[in-house]
């Protein structure tokens, strides 16, 4: 099944069993079992045994079940019965009192701000932005200034939208690092 068949497919069951349809909820629970499971064992990274990994996905699929009702019917269902398997995942293994790395991109748009470091001025985010590679100042100032999606801004340099993430990953750790140094030197 192709991912777009898979998405509007346990998007339309998902949609007609939070309306009541029991069938379509069968249906729904059935086909993003497997799914769950590969997003599980893909998590554990040969860390866990069978049952572990069946104990894993049969928490992740009664927190969809239970959390059903947080989907919302606008965005992509995949994405979210993703995130709830690995949030499972995260949860179980803590308890059982292993690391877990989660990439930065599956949690970036919930971490908090930290809001303790002092407000800069226009003048001297431009003379940080300087410092970049121009590449960098340009995917920097369009994604996180002006706000313009990754997808656009890959359109617009002609780059692929994983480059652009990578060129942005990077100017921002540059531009940490030198934000940093200046505030030793004040």
């Amino acid at each position: 099944m192709n991912s777009s068949l898979r998405e509007n497919d346990w998007a339309m069951w998902l949609r007609l069993a939070m309306a009541g349809d029991a069938d379509a909820y069968r249906r729904f629970l059935q086909a993003i079992a497997p799914f769950v499971r590969t997003v599980v064992r893909s998590g554990c990274r040969g860390s866990g045994n069978e049952s572990e990994i069946e104990d894993v996905v049969q928490e992740a699929l009664l927190a969809i079940h239970l959390k059903r009702g947080t989907w919302d019917p606008a965005r992509p269902v995949v994405p979210w019965i993703a995130a709830v398997a690995r949030h499972k995942l995260i949860d179980t293994m803590r308890r059982r009192g292993r690391h877990v790395s989660v990439p930065i991109e599956d949690v970036a748009d919930r971490l908090p701000l930290d809001d303790t470091a002092p407000e800069l001025s226009a003048s001297e985010i431009d003379r940080l932005l300087a410092e970049l590679k121009p590449a960098q100042e340009e995917i920097v100032r369009s994604i996180s200034i002006e706000g313009v999606s990754i997808r656009e801004t890959a359109g617009r340099l002609r780059m692929t939208e994983g480059a652009v993430r990578v060129a942005l990953h990077r100017a921002l750790k540059t531009l940490g690092a030198l934000y940093r140094d200046r505030l030793r030197e004040d």
